[in-house]
Formats: C-alpha cells, sequence, structure tokens
C-alpha cells in the first residue's frame, strides 16, 4: 500500500490524518494510502527528505521554503509561488515538489471573490502560507498589503491601513494550545468585511470570535485544509476525486472535532447525560466541576464556605479554560457557568453549546451551595436567558439516557 504523511515541527493536533484517512476510503484498493504525521527539528529536515521511504509527503509550519532545495523538480505553480506543501516522489526516487496550499486557500475565498475584486486586503505573515494567499489574491484581483513583525508595514502602524476590507491571518497566532491569542484588534478595521484565518484549531480563534462580535463575516481554515488535502490526494495517486467529496470531509471533521458542551442548572443531569454521551461515541467526558474539586483539593460546598462565590468562579474559569481549546471531547459544565461572560468566547472557540432544562421540582440540589441558598425558581429565572442566549441546541431532559441519545441522533455522532 502507498505510504504518505506530513511532516512539520509540532503536528501533536493536526486533523490531516482523519482527513486523509476518509480521502483513502472513498478510492479504490488500488490507490488506497496510508497517513501518518513525522514530527521534527529543523535539523532533521534533510535527513529525513534524503532517507525517508515514503511515496510522498504535505508539509507544513515551518518548512514550506525549507523544502524547496531538498526537490529535484518543482511544478511551475509551486516555483511561481516559493512555497511547496505537496512532495511526491518521482519514478527515478527524487522529490517533484508541489503546491495545494493555492487550490485550498482559493476554495476557501470561494464566492467572497467577486464583491471583493478591487478591494484592500492585508495578509498577516509573510512566510510560506503567505505567499501562497498573496498569489490567489493578486489572481482574483484583491490588492494586498502584507503585515509582517519587522517589515515596512508592521503590528506598530496598522492605523495607516484602517480602510482594509478584508484581513487574512496566515500566521500561527491563535493556534491550540494558544487560543487566547490574536494578530490584531480589528476594532482598528471600521470597514472590514471578511475575515479569514488560515488556523483551524480551535474552530474558532480569538480573531474569529471577535470578528463574530463585531457582526463581520469569517471562516476558519479548515475548508482550506481539506481542500488543499484532496488536491494533494490526486497528486499522491493521480486520479481525480470529485468536488462534493470537499464539502463532505469538512462537515465529518468539524463533527468529529467539536467538543459537546453541556449547560444548564444545576441537578439538571449534565454530568449524567455527558457520562451516556461518552460511552455513546467513545469520546473522552470531562466535568469541570470534578477538574475544580480535584484542583483545590476540597468539595464545592467547602471552597464556597472557605473562601466564597466569586473565588470558585475564578477556578471555574481556569478549569474551562483548560478543555475547552481541547477538540472532539464531552464537556459537562457546572449550573453557573453562564454567569461569568468572560467564560463565552472560552464555550464558543470549540464547542457545540447544548442546553438541557429539567423540570425545576426534579433539579436534586445537594452539595450546590447557591440552590439552597437562593431557590431553584429564582436562579432559573435569572440564568434562563442566559442558557438560551448561549447554547446552540436545546433538550428537555426527564431522562438521562433517552436525551443523550437524542443528542447523537440531532449531531449525526
Amino acid at each position: 500500500m502507498l505510504q504518505f504523511g506530513l511532516i512539520g515541527r509540532k503536528l501533536g493536533h493536526s486533523f490531516s490524518p482523519d482527513i486523509h484517512r476518509m480521502i483513502s476510503a472513498y478510492l479504490d484498493d488500488e490507490h488506497k494510502y496510508e497517513y501518518d504525521l513525522y514530527p521534527m527539528e529543523p535539523e532533521e529536515l534533510r535527513s529525513f527528505a534524503e532517507n525517508t521511504h515514503l511515496d510522498g509527503f504535505n508539509v507544513t509550519i515551518p518548512y514550506k521554503t525549507d523544502i524547496i532545495p531538498l526537490c529535484a523538480e518543482l511544478s511551475p505553480r509551486a516555483k511561481f509561488i516559493g512555497s511547496v506543501n505537496t512532495i511526491k516522489r518521482m519514478p527515478n526516487g527524487t522529490f517533484l515538489g508541489d503546491n495545494t496550499d493555492y487550490f485550498g486557500f482559493d476554495y476557501m475565498l470561494g464566492e467572497y471573490k467577486a464583491s471583493l475584486f478591487g478591494k484592500k486586503a492585508l495578509v498577516l505573515g509573510s512566510g510560506g502560507a503567505s505567499k501562497t494567499v498573496r498569489t490567489v489574491l493578486k489572481d482574483a484581483g484583491i490588492p494586498y498589503v502584507i503585515i509582517s513583525r519587522s517589515g515596512e508595514n508592521n503590528y506598530n502602524n496598522l492605523h495607516l491601513h484602517a480602510d482594509a476590507e478584508l484581513i487574512v491571518n496566515t500566521t500561527p497566532v491563535g493556534m491550540y494550545p494558544h487560543t487566547d491569542e490574536s494578530p490584531v484588534d480589528l476594532t482598528q478595521f471600521p470597514n472590514c468585511r471578511l475575515v479569514l484565518d488560515i488556523v483551524y484549531n480551535p474552530a474558532r480563534t480569538a480573531l474569529l470570535l471577535q470578528a463574530d462580535e463585531l457582526g463581520i463575516p469569517a471562516k476558519n481554515g479548515l475548508s482550506m485544509l481539506v481542500a488543499q488535502a484532496v488536491a494533494a490526494g490526486e497528486i499522491f495517486v493521480g486520479t481525480n476525486l470529485p468536488n462534493e467529496l470537499l464539502q463532505r470531509i469538512t462537515d465529518a471533521i468539524d463533527a468529529k472535532t467539536r467538543n459537546i458542551l453541556l449547560i444548564g442548572m444545576p441537578g439538571c443531569g449534565k454530568t449524567t447525560v455527558a457520562t451516556y454521551l461518552s460511552e455513546m461515541t467513545g469520546r473522552k467526558m470531562v466535568d469541570t466541576d470534578e477538574i475544580i474539586v480535584k484542583n483545590a483539593g476540597m468539595s464545592i460546598p467547602d471552597i464556597f464556605s472557605k473562601y466564597g462565590q466569586e473565588h470558585f468562579r475564578k477556578l471555574e474559569t481556569e478549569a474551562l479554560a483548560s478543555v475547552s481549546k481541547e477538540s472532539g471531547l464531552i464537556i459537562a459544565t457546572g449550573g453557573g457557568v453562564v454567569t461569568q461572560l468572560r467564560n463565552l468566547p472560552l464555550i464558543r472557540q470549540n464547542s457545540r453549546c447544548i442546553f438541557l432544562e429539567r423540570p425545576l421540582e426534579l433539579l436534586d440540589i445537594s452539595g450546590r451551595p447557591i440552590s439552597q441558598a437562593v431557590g431553584v425558581e429564582k436562579l432559573f429565572k435569572e440564568r434562563l436567558p442566559l442558557y438560551q442566549a448561549w447554547s446552540e441546541l436545546y433538550f428537555y431532559n426527564p431522562d438521562s439516557l433517552s436525551t443523550a441519545k437524542k443528542i447523537c441522533e440531532s449531531l449525526g455522532l
């Protein structure tokens, strides 16, 4: 069987193996292939290229230009762009370097190309991915300015470009695990009407979350990743793949990698439903209350008694931040997680948020200080608008097992 892979410096959370497994599954037996990850340091790159058994491989940060001297030949597009992300072994054993990122970003830009013709774009970053993005923009008739740390146009004079209508982030800023970072403040660009971030993990970077808040259309890099992978697959095996495969794989990867996060009143069954979901899907389940108890070394009632509610909320945010940046988890949260606005972007960055509701008379308030002190009726009245506003989906939960089954059916898990 043919063998391909991905090389880069840090690959622990790459989606590429899953994408290529789906591509291979579509192919006939003659063209099926295996695909693995090959993380390496810069000093290992030449030795890998000279000794690898692979029939070809993809290249990601930071080797898209470093790999060029190790290729015996470049495709016209890779030569023009000056960046390589796809390598195929030729019959004589040497490597042909190609660039499928061009197709990926062109697909990502998609329907916006016509409306942005002649409009100013800012391209954040000057590396290999930036070169590809700039080539696509040029071919689409979209003039651009490169923003880099040390160039003439840099992050200290962004005020000169307040008229930009498109912003494209080609840097790794905001990528897992540094999900709280953003390359720019979008309020500096009042004319911006589209934000594209080639980062795909998390699903919503800090940059994209701010775009959402400002009402600016925004897209992450998952569609680009899948499109370039399908194009690379065609090069690897020498066959054409249908366009509909792109959206099918994109939807499947998005569904697989998004967390399922449950909110709702204390005692509404979030932990039980999450446990059932974990058993049904094989996904890891985490409970933020359990994380708080473990980290604090004491029960939640004891935390409230000794340190007060404000300290507990701080611990809750820390627990949520630690798990919400991960991918593919089932997350049960505390009933009051919605009372802190700072938790909203943590939830939205990588999760589908589900509101569970149970009849108030069935809520278990044992070990729940606020429910006991305030009363579930008053608490529910205060929090209901927040549960509704923060969630994407709602499920009535009289029975946790049946509710978990309905969630699986609804999300196609």
